[in-house]
C-alpha cells in the first residue's frame, strides 16, 4: 500500500513531533514544518522526513511554503495545520496583523487556502489544532479580530482557537463536496515548552511543578493521529470539533453559520485572496 503524504505544521516539537513520529512509524510520508531550523532538522534526521521551514509570523514565508509543499508534493492526503500559541503582550507581525491571530489563525488560513488545489485533487483531510480555550476565554469580536480593544494574551488566544474551529467549519461548508475533509481537535494540556518563548503567564504552570500532572506529548498527539489515521464520514464528522477521539462541545459561538462564514471572508480580505473561483460550497 503506497504511503500517504501528511503534512504537519509546528512538528519541531511538542504534539507535532509526536504525531509525526508515530505517523512515521506507522510507514506515512510524514513532511515536517517548523519555525526553528535547528529543531525541525532534528525531528526530520530522526524519522528519514523532508522538511521545510517557516515563521507563520510572516505571511511571505507562509505563501513561500505553499509553493514549496506543491512543487515537492503533488499529493497531500491530510494536512495538519498545528502550529500555534500563546503570545503575551501584544505584538504586531511584519505583516501588521496581532501576533496571536495571524500565528494561530490567519497563517493556517492563508497555507490552506494556497493548497487547496492540491487538497481538493487529493480528496485530502485537514485537521486543525484547536483547544478548549476556545470556550473558557474567547469572546470573538468580528469587528476587533486582532484584538486591539481591551487585550489580554488569554482573550486573543482563546479567540484564536475558537477561529480554528470556525474555519473548520466554514471550509467543511465550502470544500466538503469537492473532496474536502476537516476536523478540530483540543489535545490537552500537554506537559510541552508551550508559551516558553513568550510572556505569557502560563509559561510559569508549565515549568512548575504542576508539569508533572500535565498529559504527555504522545498522548495530546493521540487525537490527531487518531484524526489522519481515521475515516471521515465513518470513523469521525467532517466539520467537527473533537477531543479524546468523541466529539466534544465548544464555545456557542462556533455553531453560528454566518460568524463562520463571515470570518472567512474577512479572513481572505486580509490575506488578499480571491477563492471565488474554487468556492464548492454545498
Amino acid at each position: 500500500m503506497t504511503a500517504r503524504t501528511i503534512v504537519i505544521t509546528g512538528a519541531s516539537d511538542g504534539i507535532g513531533a509526536s504525531a509525526a513520529r508515530t505517523l512515521s512509524n506507522q510507514g506515512e510520508r510524514v513532511i515536517v514544518v517548523g519555525r526553528s531550523a535547528e529543531k525541525t532538522e532534528r525531528i526530520a534526521r530522526e524519522i528519514g522526513a523532508d522538511f521545510f521551514v517557516s515563521d507563520f509570523a510572516e505571511l511571505a514565508q507562509v505563501r513561500q511554503l505553499a509553493a514549496q509543499l506543491k512543487e515537492k508534493c503533488p499529493r497531500i492526503d491530510v494536512l495538519a495545520n498545528n502550529a500555534g500559541g500563546i503570545m503575551g503582550q501584544r505584538q504586531l507581525t511584519v505583516d501588521g496583523h496581532e501576533k496571536t491571530f495571524q500565528i494561530n489563525h490567519l497563517a493556517p488560513f492563508l497555507l490552506t487556502t494556497e493548497l487547496l488545489d492540491v487538497l481538493t485533487a487529493s480528496n485530502a483531510t485537514v485537521i486543525n489544532t484547536s483547544s478548549a480555550a476556545n470556550s473558557l476565554y474567547g469572546k470573538l469580536d468580528l469587528n476587533d479580530l486582532e484584538v486591539a480593544n481591551k487585550y489580554s494574551a488569554n482573550l486573543a488566544y482563546g479567540n484564536a482557537k475558537l477561529e480554528n474551529i470556525l474555519f473548520t467549519a466554514e471550509l467543511n461548508n465550502r470544500y466538503h463536496a469537492a473532496g474536502i475533509s476537516t476536523a478540530a481537535f483540543h489535545p490537552g494540556v500537554v506537559a510541552t515548552n508551550f508559551a516558553a518563548d513568550t510572556t505569557s503567564p502560563f509559561r510559569f504552570m508549565y515549568r512548575s511543578f504542576l508539569n508533572r500532572f500535565m498529559l504527555s506529548p504522545e498522548q495530546g498527539a493521540d487525537t490527531l493521529v487518531w484524526l489522519a489515521t481515521a475515516t471521515p464520514g465513518q470513523d469521525w464528522i467532517s466539520g467537527a470539533y473533537y477531543a479524546k477521539r468523541a466529539l466534544a462541545k465548544a464555545n456557542k459561538l462556533a455553531y453560528d453559520p454566518e460568524t463562520a462564514r463571515e470570518l472567512w471572508e474577512r479572513s481572505a480580505a486580509m490575506v488578499g485572496a480571491d477563492l471565488d473561483e474554487l468556492d464548492h460550497r454545498q
